[in-house]
């Protein structure tokens, strides 16, 4: 049991790990920058990443993303400017949430219409199924004939 144990120790310092990246420690002027930076790492996503914001990402691009981000507040370039340069350069894709504007119409009403089709043909299925069609009546005489047979084995 203690060579399982020592071996499982040794894998997990040998395997590559999330906790064993780098930890970037930027310093502020003052804590409303270091405020702002938060919040601009929080709202801005990682472009290589699925689903992730660049303060989640361990993506060498979200690691210059941020030290980029860093780098302008420290010269004085407020949040919004620091949006904006972003979306200049990367597009729309960048923020979590993207403006309402044609380009991104598909993005907020996207899913809505998706929805409604689904609900659509959820009730076109449905409704096709529930439609009942009255048996013939051959159909009718084996059914009837079916059950006097069941009748007469239980009977016997």
């Amino acid at each position: 049991m203690r060579l399982y144990v020592k071996a499982l120790l040794l894998c997990a310092l040998l395997s590559p790990s999330a906790g064993f990246t780098a930890i970037e420690a930027y310093e502020f002027k003052n804590k409303q920058m270091e405020a702002d930076y938060i919040k601009l790492v929080d709202e801005l996503r990682c472009l290589v990443c699925q689903n992730q914001n660049l303060s989640a990402s361990n993506a060498e691009l979200a690691q210059d993303l941020r030290r980029q981000t860093h780098e302008m507040l420290m010269k004085g370039k407020t949040p919004d400017q620091v949006v904006q340069y972003m979306v200049d350069r990367y597009g729309d894709f960048v923020l979590y949430r993207p403006p309402f504007k044609a380009s991104t119409l598909l993005l907020w009403l996207g899913p809505f219409f998706l929805m409604i089709l689904v609900l659509w043909l959820v009730f076109r299925n449905i409704r096709s199924k529930q439609e009942i069609v009255p048996p013939d009546a051959s159909s009718m005489q084996r059914a009837k004939d079916l059950l006097s047979e069941d009748k007469t084995r239980e009977n016997s």
